[in-house]
């Protein structure tokens, strides 16, 4: 039997500094440019966006392309000085952050402004 993979989507609130994106399903090879473009259109020029948060407590897996998409999206907000935090990540995505050498990468910003809140697995 085979089993479909959980539908992709992003659920996106705006507040007028703050924009929260929750990932919802698997972030990977067929869905990863779709987050970056939502970025992308958010992060123009002159934007009053302060900071990005990721949710990813809906995320169901990841892959390496899942993770070079986020490591763009870090790159693309830290050109525009927009801090960025990746919530409630489920053990699966921290495990690998931690393997691959990027947890301190997109944490250590957050923790020395002092905008992690909830940041941690979940």
């Amino acid at each position: 039997m085979t089993t479909m993979p959980p539908e992709f989507d992003l659920d996106i609130t705006l507040t007028p500094d703050v924009l929260t994106i929750e990932v919802i399903g698997d972030l990977d090879y067929e869905t990863s440019d779709e987050l970056l473009t939502t970025v992308d259109d958010h992060l123009t020029p002159g934007t009053a966006l302060e900071r990005l948060r990721l949710d990813f407590r809906r995320l169901t897996w990841i892959d390496s392309l899942g993770l070079s998409t986020l490591l763009m999206v870090h790159r693309r907000t830290s050109a525009t000085g927009v801090s960025l935090a990746l919530d409630n990540r489920p053990d699966f995505l921290e495990r690998m952050l931690d393997l691959t050498g990027t947890l301190d990468h997109f944490t250590a910003t957050a923790e020395a402004e002092g905008k992690v809140t909830d940041a941690g697995t979940g």
